[in-house]
């Protein structure tokens, strides 16, 4: 029987004082894993419509009304989860944004225009269809139900799918669709809104002035965040604009930043004191000192994202996405302007304005911008945005009512249904070319960011295996890290390959693992004598016994000669070398240990062999394009 915890084993890593912004990676795993739970709630939906559409209206029709004073909002049980709870959603929406412009892809500016091409593009293609094919006929006001792209269900239908696309076609897609939510929630705001009540209004907008003024004055934390958006979301509701703005407004106020080392070692410090003294008051500071180490971006995500992404988000589906379907519907719907406008916005719509996007996006600027995948990746990114549902029955339910609002989530469905098989026959298609061919198409030839700030050199770095390999591994680690022991089995594994060269730098963490800092210029004592690969493999072999005469007996053991040894680790002759390798950490932003980059990019997985071997291909396999492009 497998160990169900043994992937997350492979996972685990000690932090350091400098914590990382969770990758892009953690948000797409989350909405994939939530897309199950979004498609149990779509067929249940149906399933009950189309057995008792008079409960399940009845249900969702039920009113529920708040009131405060003279103030009352009273709207039924469906509008509260459309209005009220995806105010959530959109909150982690604007989250994830924000996080991509401070720490991910976006840092980089001029990442920004691809994405932003293409979003616009992948939405205003498939309106513009929309509205060919039912113009002159009632409905055409529902051209918003065709623009945006459901990232939940497009991330899960993708992992079932997909399974072939690399990675970075998922990084890619994601910052698409974050300006797809964005935009979408324009379109919203300004086109389906209700008659503007003035003064409600303008208190939102206070707010707004308000969630903006504590950010640039520091004082971003969550509980006035929520106060704000609160009453941003109140005054919204009344004002006749869809509040659901409100949670997008306070996801991109929230910075995302990594913690500065000293607020960590405070916080380590103020736990310490609790553990000594468990008071009240000390758990209380403890507290404090671990949230305060932690940006507002990063703490909102983890409250909110998991709640979206499971609960929300499906009860969403299940409000919304239930209509009676019975021979005579079918018949109708399929032949009604409204299904058939959403069905080609999203199936030959969407896919062509990403790609052409792309395209046109690369052409403008010479080849300067282009993404970080190949064409194949591009066009599966294309089909794969054919899914909408959430945004998309979000606009329905404002803009349509009656037949034409069930025809229109006839016509949603089923566009999410073909694009899923096209994606895969995208993918099939792409498995049948040579080797190379795949690689190029699905990677591209475009070089990704380099996380690692200091390349490796030759003349410093310990490095293990040929100079001439085209792949670099770049291992962060400490010697008394458990987990960097655990590692080492599955780094020996990798470098079995003749085309791998492997580098260790130290990164010990002193205020948990107390020994590590003498056990890193133990390594390079031994390897001022010409024993450092010796004494790496030795020390994590034996990572419980790192005290000063355990060292003594390693050194003896590798036969070093004893004295200089003793003597440079009492002088700390090598302290300065290690704080090389520290700082360098520190400049790449490195959250823990182990922490790998391969060819320079920080590697976001488990550290097993499997998932390690897998890196070190995609990254072999880019390494051997770029010669035979420039070529």
């Amino acid at each position: 029987m497998s160990d169900p915890g043994a992937a997350s084993r492979w996972r685990e890593r000690t932090r350091w004082a400098r914590g990382a912004a969770a990758p892009v990676r953690v948000f797409v795993r989350t909405e994939s894993a939530s897309a199950g739970l979004l498609a149990i709630a779509i067929v249940a939906a149906l399933i009950w419509a189309s057995v008792d559409v008079a409960s399940y209206d009845k249900l969702w029709g039920t009113d529920l009304s708040i009131r405060l004073g003279n103030l009352t909002i009273r709207r039924d049980l469906r509008t509260w989860v459309n209005n009220g709870l995806m105010t959530f959603f959109f909150l982690v929406v604007g989250l994830e944004a924000r996080r991509e412009i401070d720490l991910g892809e976006l840092r980089d500016r001029r990442r920004f225009l691809l994405p932003l091409v293409v979003g616009l593009l992948g939405m205003l293609l498939p309106a513009l269809i929309y509205l060919a094919v039912t113009a002159g006929h009632a409905g055409s006001n529902g051209w918003g139900t065709a623009i945006s792209t459901d990232t939940a269900l497009a991330m899960g239908v993708l992992a079932l799918v997909g399974r072939g696309f690399p990675d970075q076609m998922r990084a890619f897609l994601l910052t698409v669709f974050v300006v797809d939510d964005i935009a979408a929630l324009v379109v919203i705001a300004a086109a389906y809104s209700e008659h503007v009540d003035v003064m409600p209004a303008l208190v939102a907008l206070a707010a707004l002035v308000a969630l903006v003024g504590v950010q640039l004055a520091g004082f971003a934390q969550a509980p006035v965040l929520a106060v704000l958006g609160v009453i941003m979301w109140a005054a919204l509701m009344v004002s006749g604009i869809d509040p659901v703005v409100a949670g997008l407004a306070v996801g991109l106020s929230a910075a995302a930043y990594t913690p500065a080392r000293g607020e960590l070692e405070q916080a380590t410090g103020l736990f310490r004191l609790f553990r000594e003294q468990p008071t009240p008051e000390l758990a209380r500071s403890a507290s404090a000192g671990l949230r305060g180490a932690l940006s507002p971006n990063a703490r909102l995500q983890h409250r909110y994202h998991p709640w979206t992404s499971y609960v929300i988000v499906p009860l969403f589906g299940l409000a919304n996405a239930g209509i009676h379907i019975d021979g005579a519907f079918l018949t109708h719907a399929y032949t009604a302007p409204v299904t058939l406008g959403v069905l080609l916005a999203y199936v030959f719509g969407k896919p062509v304005g990403i790609v052409g996007g792309t395209w046109l996006v690369g052409r403008l600027t010479h080849g300067r911008v282009r993404p970080a995948v190949g064409w194949a990746s591009v066009l599966g990114g294309g089909t794969i945005a054919g899914i909408g549902f959430t945004v998309s029955l979000l606009i329905a339910t404002l803009a349509l009512h009656g037949t034409q609002l069930a025809d229109v989530k006839l016509g949603v469905l089923s566009a999410a249904l073909v694009s899923a098989l096209l994606t895969a026959g995208v993918l099939r298609a792409t498995a049948l070319l040579s080797p190379v061919r795949k690689a190029r198409a699905l990677l591209g030839d475009e070089a990704g960011l380099i996380d690692l700030v200091d390349p490796v050199d030759p003349e410093r770095d310990h490095i293990r295996g040929p100079a001439d390999a085209s792949v670099t591994l770049v291992e962060y680690g400490d010697f008394e890290c458990p987990y960097c022991g655990r590692a080492e089995p599955a780094v020996r594994e990798v470098l079995a390959d003749a085309d791998i060269r492997f580098v260790w730098r130290h990164l010990p963490l002193p205020d948990v693992h107390p020994r590590a800092e003498l056990a890193a210029e133990a390594a390079e004592a031994a390897a001022a004598q010409g024993q450092f690969w010796a004494m790496h493999d030795l020390l994590l072999r034996r990572q419980h016994a790192l005290r000063l005469n355990d060292l003594l007996a390693y050194a003896d053991k590798l036969g070093l000669d004893r004295e200089r040894f003793r003597d440079d680790l009492n002088r700390s002759a090598y302290a300065a070398r290690v704080a090389q390798d520290v700082e360098s950490a520190d400049l790449s932003g490195v959250a823990g240990t182990p922490t790998f980059f391969v060819n320079g990019q920080r590697h976001y997985g488990a550290y097993d062999p499997e998932s390690l071997t897998t890196a070190v291909r995609v990254a072999r396999a880019r390494a051997r394009i770029a010669p035979a492009v420039e070529a």
